[in-house]
């Protein structure tokens, strides 16, 4: 089988090819953090 599509890379960027700031990084942390202490510490707590 071969490969018969039509590749058309138009300024089409998918989400794994762009780099992450550090920021980005940053907020996906803080996001991360603020749910695992939802998750685990406040129940522990309560």
């Amino acid at each position: 089988m071969s490969d018969d599509h039509a590749h058309d890379d138009s300024g089409r960027v998918t989400s794994p090819m762009q780099e992450y700031t550090t920021s980005q990084v940053g907020v996906g942390l803080l996001v991360l953090l603020v749910g695992v202490a939802v998750a685990y510490l406040f129940p522990a707590f309560f």
